[in-house]
């Protein structure tokens, strides 16, 4: 608990920290040459920032509103079932495979039902929740059940006059406020209390998902944009670290960042599995975890080249450098073990390829070819000593590596994100919706940006989960008996055995 304590203070300095180095942050944040600009010409577009409204703004008066194209409509289907594919099975199957056989059924129940429960909130309440007017920090109430939601109405794009069908772009979004939550339960597998694990995720999802969302990715779209006064309205109007102009192209910080602190929060309260450090907690299945890596790997591609919301040139790129970042963290996972360990393994090339998509989640879609390469094998070196020499210095039992993975790999590819957007350096830079055109960024000013993102993120998420964690404890307990957590979560707490003998 001194640890946790701890731990908090220290993310609570980083979050004061994060402000006091970007005082000049919202005034331009990008360092976009529009000199008449006092805003950031497009603080986070790229990502999965959208407006809310029911319809696109038409770029004229006269011009007839803008209808959806056909290709991106199908294409954000496509990348949604992709996302899904991640989760159930990918993400379930990755993180049953690396628990013991006793506990391999509750970890896919977890991550099923946590799916199917996120799924519904998203529906009923989140969508409205993050993507909706409000304030910097909250969306509002006006599309709770999806007040107004109808097969006629669009959502913006990040290219002026181009739309989607907003039930394309509620069901995207659903896939990314359902695996959010999942990716935490691999932090305290094998001794949490079922009915804990929803009631966490339900508090958790509203009060850190939720806004880190909103502040994110909430504009008005490009559409509201068209000279330096129209600017300033929409970043007035927009989620708190849009306006900061923080890139988050497909959720570094709302995803790995948030979820990562969450997880580490829930290892320290939960304290460490029975046996931990004395008896033999190996992974079961090797076999699984590899398969559900590689589901990963293949519905990634709809998470990150799906968060671009067309089938562009920027998709594109998106595409190649979740590719190459991945590969690149494969291998450097791989050989810094082999050259440490004195052998390569299966699960190590698993865990840097996670790493590796990670990193470049953020990044996917502002940086090129050349700069993933850099962040994948950063985030493949980095993310391996994190799961060893980090996580014994934390002293958290971590069960299946959520904060050195996802968290760590998450603040990597965030920063780098800042540096190599950069043209100078193969980026594609950053749009300008005034001039309609992509401009260069100065690496100073954005990485300062990108803290703004990495703080907020570690400090939210860390609050939120430690309240949220009290109150399941408070209500209901958060940790199973010790008989039952030495017995197997599978028949203790669901009546079922993933392997008969």
């Amino acid at each position: 608990m001194k640890r946790l304590f701890a731990l908090l203070t220290l993310c609570t300095a980083l979050g004061l920290a994060a402000p006091a180095l970007a005082q000049d942050s919202t005034a331009a944040p990008a360092a976009t040459p529009a000199a008449d600009s006092a805003a950031p010409a497009s603080a986070a577009a790229g990502g999965v920032a959208i407006t809310a409204a029911t319809a696109a703004p038409a770029v004229a008066a006269s011009a007839p509103a803008p209808t959806p194209n056909k290709g991106d409509t199908a294409w954000m289907m496509t990348a949604t079932v992709l996302v899904i594919l991640m989760i159930v099975p990918g993400l379930a199957l990755f993180y049953g495979g690396m628990v013991r056989a006793k506990n391999a059924l509750s970890v896919l129940m977890q991550v099923f039902t946590v799916f199917s429960l996120m799924t519904l909130l998203w529906f009923i309440y989140g969508y409205s929740v993050a993507f909706t007017g409000g304030n910097a920090f909250f969306g509002g109430l006006d599309k709770v059940f999806l007040k107004g939601v109808t097969d006629a109405s669009t959502a913006a794009t990040f290219s002026k006059g181009v739309v989607i069908p907003e039930f394309s772009f509620i069901a995207f979004q659903a896939t990314f406020a359902a695996i959010t939550p999942c990716l935490i339960i691999g932090a305290f597998a094998e001794r949490m209390k079922f009915a804990a694990v929803l009631l966490f995720m339900v508090i958790w999802f509203t009060f850190s998902y939720l806004p880190m969302a909103h502040m994110v990715w909430y504009w008005d779209g490009p559409d509201a944009i068209t000279d330096a006064a129209s600017l300033a309205k929409v970043t007035e109007a927009a989620g708190f670290l849009w306006a900061k102009g923080a890139l988050d192209f497909a959720g570094g910080t709302v995803v790995h960042i948030n979820a990562g602190v969450a997880g580490l929060v829930g290892a320290y309260m939960l304290g460490k599995r029975v046996g931990f450090g004395r008896e033999s907690m190996t992974p079961h299945s090797l076999t699984l975890t590899m398969i559900g890596a590689s589901l990963l790997w293949v519905g990634w591609y709809g998470f990150n080249v799906g968060s671009n919301l067309e089938a562009t040139g920027t998709a594109a790129m998106a595409f190649a450098n979740t590719s190459v970042a991945t590969a690149s963290a494969t291998l450097s996972w791989m050989f810094f073990e082999w050259l440490f360990k004195g052998k390569p393994s299966m699960l190590g090339a698993a865990s840097g390829a996670i790493a590796g998509l990670v990193g470049i989640t953020p990044a996917c879609g502002f940086v090129g070819p050349m700069g993933a390469i850099v962040i994948g094998l950063l985030a493949g070196a980095i993310c391996l000593w994190a799961v060893n020499g980090l996580k014994r210095m934390l002293g958290a039992d971590d069960a299946l590596d959520v904060f050195g993975v996802h968290a760590i790999g998450g603040i990597i590819g965030a920063l780098l994100t800042g540096v190599f957007v950069s043209k100078g350096l193969g980026g594609a830079g950053i749009p300008d919706f005034v001039k309609n055109e992509f401009v260069d960024v100065e690496i100073g000013t954005q990485v300062i940006s990108q803290l703004w993102g990495i703080g907020t993120a570690i400090v939210w998420s860390g609050v939120v989960s430690f309240i949220a964690y009290k109150i399941v404890d408070l209500v209901i307990g958060l940790r199973v008996p010790e008989e039952q957590e030495r017995e197997g979560l599978d028949t203790t707490e669901h009546g079922e055995a993933a392997y008969h003998y």
